[in-house]
């Protein structure tokens, strides 16, 4: 028997799946990502 896959799950994997594109993307392209840490702004190179 399968489990059943809630609404909120579903919302993170599509969440999780948009981020991964993202990131492959901006590296491909070889911009910066801009990530919040320590309440401030920054821009980081994708890993």
């Amino acid at each position: 028997m399968q489990k059943r896959i809630t609404i909120l799950d579903k919302a993170e994997l599509a969440m999780k799946k948009a981020v991964k594109k993202v990131v492959a993307q901006h590296k491909k392209d070889g911009r910066l990502l801009a990530v919040w840490e320590n309440g401030k702004v920054k821009k980081v190179a994708a890993k």
